[in-house]
């Protein structure tokens, strides 16, 4: 298998490239899903363009499957997110301003696309013995992400078992990262909208003063929600916009509040949208001021299933980590890591709600770089023989590990 990926590898590498150099975003990656397209139609597979005209399933189907057994699905998402790339001295930075690929996604696709091409091969030689689903998912950095599509589009229609990774800068390259039940955290997006009939500043007391009201809003609500709820839920209200007024002696007529709602559990998730309208409530009406919010549902906790979680441990460890691995003094190498909660937010929680699963958190630091190039920053970048690795990772659950 190793020899199979290393053929890839340098293709593999220069596909990530051209993706980070031309960056998409969320139901804009009409680009990125030609080329992909295209090179699975090129290794003699049969795409299918979801409604929406980005993103794609592949099925590769070994000859003599029984109807109706069930698909091993692995998933990749191919959005870009709407940030500078800050990486001036990389040949392949991207060319499109206010664009980048800061969250890994290049990778993600770059390891789906080499798993395609490695188990096609192995459906032509009789090697792979069960059907396999290759999900290149639109749109995983907006609200609603395109988990949706996919599963709409009847993409997740007889899967079994579904595996994806996501990069993680805090891993070294060469190892995964693996947790047992959420992995992420639930993530919404609020808008709240508070609106009075504004007047002068020299008599706030004859008008709604709603630079105050939005103030108190955005300092008071997060401590009482917090209060409201069970602590062991992990809530966090954050706001990341706050806009009001246009002039220093003008009461405005409008102000908004916009942020995010983080919750660890799956209970929070669900109060917490009552508990926000309830408080409002009764703080708008201390202020005098009419309010409207819009509360818009993002993703539920990933939450990895323990078979899923094993057969992940099992295929790492007997592709990189196996006995006959040491380091200089001998030692076993370590391959898989236990990995922590955060509060980032993952929409492929949604397939997880139609078959069991597991995320896995990818190594992408180069062991001899100290320094951590986070998610979301316009410098993030990545040891690219992580590409490598997740392929044979997909590969190993595909031919040896994984039951779906």
């Amino acid at each position: 298998m190793r020899t199979r990926v290393r053929a890839f590898e340098a293709e593999l590498i220069a596909f990530r490239r051209d993706l980070h150099r031309h960056p998409e975003l969320g139901r804009q990656e009409v680009r990125t899903t030609a080329l992909l397209r295209d090179r699975m139609v090129a290794a003699g597979l049969a795409p299918r363009v979801l409604p929406g005209g980005t993103g794609m399933t592949v099925d590769i189907v070994p000859p003599g499957t029984p109807a109706g057994t069930p698909l091993l699905a692995f998933r990749a998402d191919i959005d870009a997110l709407p940030i500078d790339d800050a990486k001036t001295d990389a040949p392949y930075r991207s060319t499109v301003p206010g664009r980048a690929h800061a969250c890994g996604h290049d990778v993600h696709t770059s390891v789906l696309l080499g798993t395609a091409l490695v188990l096609a091969g192995a459906a032509r030689s009789g090697e792979l013995r069960r059907p396999v689903r290759l999900i290149f998912q639109p749109a995983e950095e907006v609200m609603p992400g395109g988990a949706l599509d996919v599963i709409k589009a009847g993409g997740m229609d007889g899967v079994g078992r579904i595996f994806a990774v996501h990069c993680d800068p805090r891993v070294a390259v060469g190892r995964i990262g693996l947790k047992v039940g959420a992995i992420t955290s639930a993530c919404d997006r609020l808008v709240l909208h508070l609106d009075g009939p504004g007047g002068h500043t020299a008599r706030p007391h004859l008008t709604t003063d709603l630079v105050t009201a939005v103030a108190r809003m955005a300092t008071d609500l997060p401590a009482v929600l917090a209060r409201r709820m069970d602590p062991r839920w992990g809530v966090s209200l954050v706001w990341g916009r706050i806009a009001s007024g246009s002039a220093a002696n003008v009461i405005p007529q409008h102000a908004e509040l916009e942020g995010t709602v983080r919750c660890l559990e799956l209970p929070g998730w669900r109060e917490a949208p009552d508990h926000l309208h309830e408080l409002i409530a009764k703080m708008a009406e201390t202020s005098r001021a009419k309010w409207t919010l819009d509360y818009h549902r993002g993703v539920p906790p990933v939450v990895n299933e323990a078979v899923s979680i094993a057969q992940l441990d099992a295929a790492m460890t007997a592709r990189f980590g196996g006995p006959d691995s040491r380091d200089a003094d001998g030692r076993a190498v370590q391959v898989v890591e236990e990995t922590e909660q955060s509060l980032g937010g993952e929409d492929f929680s949604w397939y997880l709600e139609h078959a069991p699963g597991a995320l896995a958190r990818l190594g992408v630091r180069a062991p001899e770089d100290g320094t951590v190039r986070d998610l979301h920053q316009g410098r993030f970048d990545v040891d690219e023989r992580a590409i490598g690795i997740g392929v044979e990772l997909f590969a190993a659950l595909a031919l040896e590990h994984a039951t779906a």
